[in-house]
């Protein structure tokens, strides 16, 4: 390790000069469905327990002081770049760090959040306050522009935040529960309150995002996770406005917005209406049947089953291949279908990598596609 890990870190593969494409402009191509000589991976919280030193930092330090210490922050989030060579390093945080900044007085760690006090009346949604992202939140910005210093303009760094659905299911809930059924309640009993939530939630999270574009985001990936909890009127009713008001305030231009979700095979006409640029889908959905209905409108990323990566390496390859194949590589982004699961093997990890940056793309020439794809058989030239 250099003396400053911090500083730039010129590991662009000569491939990829070859090429003259960037890991950013790979990943910024395949948000707008240009051509590309191959889909970009990365993998959702692929900052974390599966890695090693990950875990041996974690020994020292608390969950929150890892994510509110920039230099911590950027050490985890470059890790799996290190390690695997993944085409975008996204910055470690949280999804509730918009809510605690608010005022919502919240417990975080590995055994999930806990909030004292749920959200559950006009009072205390009144109560809940706007929030100067390079105040309250600097240090996610400080993280990402460490991480954008690091890097260099070659590798895109990723923002994120959750979506004002899934933000409001914790707040009004108190914590992680099946189904949210608090959450589902105010729809029903205080619709008014529940909009007014997602208002605020949408109004916060857009200045929060804007921080982190300017911090040096190359794109920004909103989180609703929990959006298949709601059947599709509810979602058009309430969440769409929220999300469609949080990404118009974005105004992102040359940023992407990445929306994910799951289990929301019934919302995919509502999805694509929100203003993303991007769709992130679990493993239910057909990617070709996708491509076929929305393929001109919206990109997609995902949706590798992340318990495939608990399997051999024949098994890994082949989900990545039928992934790309269904896609034809254009307008793709591979990634698994939800978070990498601690307990995946950091060699399947790198097998999955692999298979997505030598997958064949239609229409790119074997030499293009060769001189696009990312030298990892060596991970530690990438330190």
């Amino acid at each position: 390790m250099r003396a400053n890990k911090f500083s730039r870190m010129d590991a662009k593969p000569a491939e990829l000069v070859a090429a003259n494409l960037s890991r950013t402009a790979l990943l910024l191509r395949a948000c707008r469905r240009e051509p590309v000589p191959r889909v970009p991976v990365w993998m959702m919280r692929q900052a974390g327990r599966y890695l090693p030193e990950y875990r041996a930092l974690r020994e020292k330090y608390s969950f929150l002081e890892v994510a509110k210490t920039p230099e911590h922050a950027a050490e985890v989030s470059l890790q799996p770049y290190r390690r695997l060579g993944v085409d975008a390093v996204i910055v470690f945080s949280d999804i509730l760090i918009p809510a605690e900044a608010m005022g919502a007085a919240i417990e975080l760690g590995d055994a999930g959040p806990v909030i004292a006090s749920p959200v559950r009346s006009p009072t205390q949604v009144e109560a809940l306050a706007a929030f100067d992202p390079e105040r309250e939140t600097r240090f996610v910005s400080d993280t990402i522009r460490l991480l954008c210093r690091s890097l260099g303009a070659d590798v895109p760094v990723l923002g994120f935040a959750a979506a004002p659905w899934t933000l409001a299911c914790y707040l009004v809930q108190g914590g992680s529960r099946e189904g949210f059924p608090a959450a589902k309640a105010m729809r029903w009993g205080e619709p008014r309150t529940l909009r007014k939530l997602l208002e605020k939630i949408a109004r916060a999270t857009a200045s929060y995002l804007k921080a982190q574009i300017a911090a040096g985001a190359a794109a920004v990936q909103l989180f609703d996770t929990w959006a298949g909890e709601l059947d599709a009127p509810a979602y058009r009713d309430f969440e769409l406005p929220a999300t469609q008001l949080l990404i118009e305030a974005l105004a992102p231009g040359d940023t992407p917005v990445i929306l994910f979700s799951k289990a929301s095979n019934h919302l995919l006409t509502s999805l694509v209406r929100t203003g993303a640029n991007v769709l992130s889908v679990d493993w239910r959905m057909d990617l070709a049947h996708l491509c076929e209905k929305f393929g001109e409108r919206i990109a997609l990323q995902g949706n590798v089953d992340p318990t495939v990566l608990l399997a051999s390496p024949e098994a890994i390859s082949g989900s990545v291949n039928e992934a790309v194949r269904q896609t034809r590589g254009r307008g793709h982004i591979l990634n698994l279908g939800h978070g990498i699961l601690p307990d995946t093997p950091v060699e399947n990890a790198l097998a999955f990598i692999r298979a997505g940056q030598s997958a064949p793309v239609e229409n790119a020439s074997p030499e293009s596609r060769a001189r696009a794809i990312t030298d990892v058989s060596n991970p530690a030239s990438l330190v």
